[in-house]
């Protein structure tokens, strides 16, 4: 009886084993994942990549990219301001939107939007967007190529505006020694954007709301204009920044204590020029339905509106300017402090990639662990969600703090923003509160009123000017 021979391990067989284990085994486990967890499984890695790749760009060409924008430091400038001009409107009008939908229905004891994004934040993104996703037609015998264009005359006529307000020490597009007649000059282009839009819509409520425009903006530019005379004559100058800097100081020297005639008739001639209410008589739907808009859609309307909101920003940034300091702080700072100690590139590689690795991967789970700790019914990827938008406002927080220490313009540009928003939540205020006035009343207002109080107020400047300078 022999024995049996040893079996021979089947080496073929074990390698066609492994090859269809590391061929299933990917998709296998992928499967077996939530939606919420392959995000996750994705999002940490190129969360690492993107730490890796942004510290090398800052230390690798940093420097070649530096020295190249400061050799052209005027074509850098005016790209960045123009840019920023432009950027700038969009987020603000879904700003004002946001207010005046949360403001208005809060006055109005209502809760609000409330669904869409924290506290209903984004639901004037969405607004937007559905505007501008809406079909675009004109109606049959409009001028085609005025309809068309009327939107972007106004709406380019306001933005155009934003280039010579100085947000802060520095910040300003364009310091033009006559930058209140440039503001005045793009502002009056409005009119025609309107004007434009009533005539070329083939619509007897359009051309009537395009005649009350004209009408409106024009009689109530002269006082609006007269206003302002006052302050020139105080500031020596027409030069936007350097009305500012003739503010510094502290509060009583802001031009709204040296001008109180003056200021109180500019802010009622630029709530008519901005059509807000109670002077929104171009579009007043109870009488002409939407006047200049009535045959607007889609994205031509959204010009028109983003225009309006930037307008309501625009107007309340020329009063913080003119007449309530721009950007200079209300009271002298009793005390100075600076980041002098701290430089960015001598830190080194090592702790700036420890830097980023902590803020994008370690903090964000951190904090995720936290929020499953002390919250209930929280799962993994969504406490991670939240441990990461935790992270991102603190180091927002941080950063806006440091900068707040370390730089005259972020100081400059937070007493700017404070003073024109308290004056956006004003015209929201009006809209919820004051109801709209007659056209009668309007024009009657603006010429019997305004126009002879700005008068007496520039000749009693005038005269206070000379014999004060003798």
């Amino acid at each position: 009886m022999t024995s049996a021979s040893p079996r021979r391990p089947d080496v073929r067989g074990l390698i066609n084993a492994s090859i269809r284990f590391a061929k299933t085994f990917p998709r296998e486990f992928w499967g077996r994942l939530s939606v919420p967890e392959r995000v996750a499984f994705l999002l940490v890695p190129l969360a690492m990549g993107a730490a890796i790749v942004t510290v090398i760009a800052i230390f690798w060409l940093g420097g070649p990219v530096v020295d190249f924008l400061g050799a052209n430091l005027p074509l850098v400038r005016f790209a960045v301001a123009g840019t920023a001009i432009l950027l700038l409107t969009v987020p603000t009008a879904f700003v004002l939107i946001y207010l005046e939908l949360k403001v208005i229905a809060r006055m109005n004891l209502r809760v609000g939007p409330n669904r869409v994004g924290p506290w209903g934040a984004a639901m004037s993104v969405i607004h937007g967007l559905k505007v501008l996703t809406k079909e675009d037609f004109a109606p049959t015998g409009a001028d085609i190529t005025i309809f068309t264009l009327a939107p972007v005359v106004t709406y380019m006529a306001s933005v155009m505006t934003l280039l010579v307000i100085p947000f802060a020490p520095g910040l300003i597009g364009q310091d033009l020694n006559v930058g209140l007649l440039y503001f005045f000059a793009m502002g009056g282009l409005t009119v025609v954007g309107l004007l434009m839009a009533g005539w070329s819509s083939f619509n007897k409520y359009s051309l009537l709301g395009g005649l009350r425009s004209a009408a409106q903006i024009i009689s109530y530019e002269i006082p609006l204009t007269l206003s302002v005379v006052g302050v020139i004559l105080l500031a020596g100058t027409m030069s936007m920044n350097r009305i500012v800097l003739a503010q510094s100081g502290s509060a009583f020297d802001w031009f709204v204590f040296k001008q109180p005639l003056a200021w109180i008739i500019f802010f009622i001639a630029a709530t008519a020029e901005a059509n807000r209410t109670p002077f929104d008589m171009t579009e007043a739907d109870s009488e002409i339905v939407a006047g200049f808009a009535t045959e607007y859609s889609g994205m031509r309307f959204g010009f028109f509106f983003f225009a309006e909101y930037v307008n309501v920003f625009i107007v309340s940034a020329l009063a913080a300017t003119l007449f309530f300091g721009g950007w200079t702080a209300p009271f002298n700072w009793p005390w100075t402090y600076n980041l002098n100690w701290f430089h960015p590139l001598e830190m080194g590689f090592g702790p700036w990639l420890a830097i980023v690795a902590f803020v994008l991967v370690v903090a964000p789970q951190i904090l995720g662990i936290l929020v499953m700790l002390f919250g209930r019914g929280w799962t993994y990827v969504q406490a991670s969600v939240l441990g990461a938008l935790f992270t991102l406002v603190a180091v927002v927080g941080l950063v806006a703090l440091a900068g707040f220490i370390a730089f005259d313009w972020v100081q400059g540009l937070f007493w700017f923003m404070f003073k024109t928003y308290v004056f956006v939540v004003t015209f929201v205020w009006m809209r919820a509160t004051l109801p709209r006035v007659r056209v009668d009343q309007l024009m009657g207002f603006a010429w019997k009123w305004l126009l002879p109080a700005s008068l007496v107020n520039l000749f009693v400047t005038a005269t206070a000017v000379v014999l004060l300078n003798r």
